[in-house]
């Protein structure tokens, strides 16, 4: 396959950005995107220019670490990861945009790769159980039913890749927060935090500069893990429920 790519390049936080074209040959059908992007970086790095940098780890969809906006879309036409995306998804002869994440709370590093620490930060303000526990409890000494367990590994599978935020027309980060807050809440050890976690994270996340939630449901339809959407609204009736306990 011979591409037509339109990267996005800028050279740090501070500077303006602009895409540059390129050309790549020989991609073969069964690459991952970024391996077609590793055989454009030896091109250019060939060639004496400097390669685009781009954010990766696992490579295996799991930690989140790729982000792309490929062709308008979050992680590209499938719903996957970019690190699970492959060029089979594209034409020969085809020409392809690849920017960064478009979200104020996610500012440009370089070229591709953005700061999503903001996430880290909503994590710290609640996203955890302060419960002091010593060793690993037997298995079944604290009895969850079925249901509350499910509802959990649902939304325990956010990678926190940032998807849903670059996708909303607003950037809002809510699909996100209400996976994490989720996750804990219904479960018996993330009780004693329970009000205190939902007003906490909504709290870093309004003050980290996302955007407001209209239920527009681009953040589920982008999410590569499936969060959906209804975890909004549960996580909305948490927070009002702590809101008026609070007082």
């Amino acid at each position: 396959m011979k591409l037509t790519l339109r990267v996005w390049r800028q050279k740090n936080a501070g500077a303006e950005g602009a895409m540059s074209t390129y050309e790549v040959d020989g991609i073969a059908k069964d690459m991952s995107f970024l391996e077609m992007l590793d055989t454009l970086n030896e091109s250019l790095i060939l060639s004496g220019e400097d390669p685009v940098a781009f954010d990766h780890d696992c490579r295996e969809g799991i930690c989140g670490a790729c982000s792309l906006v490929i062709n308008g879309e979050a992680h590209g036409p499938e719903r996957t990861t970019t690190c699970q995306l492959h060029m089979r998804s594209f034409s020969d002869g085809d020409t392809i945009d690849i920017e960064p994440w478009r979200a104020s709370a996610f500012p440009v590093v370089k070229d591709l790769v953005v700061d999503r620490s903001a996430f880290d930060r909503i994590i710290e303000s609640g996203g955890y159980i302060t419960a002091p526990t010593g060793s690993a409890p037997e298995a079944h000494a604290t009895a969850v039913p079925k249901p509350a367990a499910d509802f959990a590994f649902e939304h325990a599978e956010c990678i926190g890749c940032g998807a849903c935020v670059a996708a909303c027309p607003n950037g809002s980060a809510m699909l996100f927060t209400s996976a994490k807050v989720n996750h804990l809440n219904v479960l018996p050890q993330g009780a004693p935090e329970r009000g205190s976690r939902v007003l906490d994270m909504v709290g870093q996340m309004d003050s980290e500069g996302f955007g407001g939630c209209t239920l527009a449901g681009e953040c589920a339809t982008a999410c590569p893990k499936g969060i959906p959407l209804f975890s909004i609204t549960r996580m909305n009736r948490e927070f009002v429920r702590a809101a008026r306990k609070r007082g």
